[in-house]
């Protein structure tokens, strides 16, 4: 279902699981500008809401996912993620408590996955997991990554009003991609592991209690050397055109990796994430869909530690 917003002035739709909401207003290239000055909003009301209630919900989403939630203070907010016994990841999420339920979004399409799963983990467990359809997600800059804003959808128009400028989707992943930060589903795929793409510390807390597919995570990190590694990629160009996602990175002819999002950035020009096997030299070009690949570090390859800076 479209946005409301998408009634703004100059709305123009996203494609793909996108669709639902305005990829520009008009110029993404100002609107890149206006959210790197720390201004405006970004309309997000097409990602899934969940909401986890029950006295036992803390320690129980503590027990089953990578983040330390015991003792989480109300409005504190939160990543996460569920990893199958082998460490790849099945789940990734991001989400507040207010003291009485904690409510967390993800990608679009993926809610109903992710509540089924923690269905099935309850058991005895006095907690309540369920769709939320009444409240959108939107983004306003800030510090690091900036900040997430859970909005009744009834309030949508006011909330714009309030915050805008409106910004489209195309320039808030512009900024995503240039901070490296990778989309559950879009730069991970089936055998992702937190290490590989930067999501020890932020997803991942490191001094906690067991959880399902801990061994590979702490194995990888204590011992190094994630068999991938994600990079940020500066594309040609004199191409005028982005590499869809899933296509092949080559070097040397060889595949030895994959592309995920991709963006125009009003600085950097064309760019992209992509994830690429340990042992391809930090140096060495790539290229993906005959396009030249300059790639630069994001993921340390020796201690699997996102070490790009995330300025804004």
């Amino acid at each position: 279902m479209a946005s409301p917003l998408m009634s703004l002035p100059g709305a123009v739709a996203g494609d793909g699981i996108d669709a639902p909401v305005a990829a520009h207003y008009g110029s993404f290239n100002t609107e890149q500008r206006t959210l790197a000055q720390g201004d405006g909003f970004v309309d997000l009301s097409h990602r899934d809401v969940l909401r986890v209630a029950g006295p036992e919900r803390l320690s129980w989403l503590h027990n089953l996912t990578t983040q330390y939630f015991d003792g989480l203070a109300p409005g504190t907010w939160v990543q996460a993620l569920v990893l199958s016994p082998q460490g790849h990841v099945e789940h990734a999420f991001a989400g507040v408590d207010d003291g009485e339920s904690f409510t967390a979004h993800t990608e679009p399409g993926a809610g109903a996955a992710l509540v089924e799963w923690l269905e099935r983990m309850k058991f005895m467990t006095r907690v309540e997991v369920s769709l939320v359809d009444d409240l959108a997600v939107m983004w306003r800059p800030g510090e690091g990554a900036g900040r997430y804003d859970l909005v009744p959808r009834e309030r949508l128009e006011a909330y714009a009003e309030a915050a805008g400028p409106a910004c489209g989707l195309w320039a808030f992943e512009a900024l995503r991609i240039e901070r490296g930060e990778p989309r559950f589903g879009i730069d991970t795929d089936h055998r992702t592991i937190p290490n590989e793409v930067g999501w020890i510390g932020s997803a991942v807390h490191l001094d906690k209690g067991c959880y399902r597919g801990q061994e590979t995570v702490a194995r990888v990190h204590t011992l190094g050397r994630p068999p991938r590694r994600l990079v940020l990629l500066h594309l040609d160009g004199s191409e005028n055109r982005l590499p869809a996602a899933g296509a092949a990175l080559t070097h040397e002819g060889r595949e030895v990796g994959f592309v995920g999002s991709s963006a125009r950035h009003h600085e950097l020009g064309p760019i992209a994430l992509g994830l690429v096997k340990r042992k391809v030299p930090v140096d060495a070009p790539l290229a993906v869909d005959a396009m030249p690949a300059a790639q630069e570090v994001v993921v340390d390859p020796e201690v699997g530690l996102h070490v790009r800076p995330r300025l804004r």
